[in-house]
């Protein structure tokens, strides 16, 4: 089952995520495109990109949409990693954990400032061995 996973290039947490997901997708189920990509709007002319900024977005093999963590617990399942993300869409943990991951998709930036040092990726790859991003933080550009 292919699952396309539109992404901020542009977040040291997401790149460190889809980097993640690309170094266990050995049957390569999992197709990784940038919201930043030139070609997005006219190979995804139904991705609203301000939208995705605000929440994961992904696409399945059928057409049918997922967003936030309903992208999360599908990729990991695909790659057979991370089983228990499953509980996260239990009934009764899945309200709340969807505000949760609101939050964090909001406030992403910031959080990336405080766990990695970066903020913002100016330049970043998918590669597995690429630890490095060229950065820039947002407070030198105010």
């Amino acid at each position: 089952m292919k699952l396309t996973i539109f992404y901020d290039g542009q977040c040291p947490l997401c790149m460190a995520e889809m980097r993640q997901l690309k170094k266990h997708d050995a049957s390569a189920q999992l197709v990784l495109v940038d919201l930043h990509d030139a070609d997005l709007a006219a190979n995804y002319p139904h991705i609203h990109k301000p939208n995705a900024m605000r929440m994961l977005h992904a696409q399945l093999e059928n057409g049918a949409m997922l967003y936030g963590l309903d992208v999360t617990c599908k990729a990991w399942s695909i790659v057979g990693r991370h089983r228990w993300l499953a509980i996260l869409r239990w009934p009764l943990i899945r309200t709340l954990a969807d505000r949760v991951y609101l939050l964090f998709a909001r406030y992403r930036g910031q959080l990336a400032y405080l766990l990695t040092g970066k903020s913002h990726c100016d330049s970043c790859l998918l590669a597995e061995t690429e630890s490095a991003c060229q950065t820039s933080n947002r407070h030198e550009r105010e």
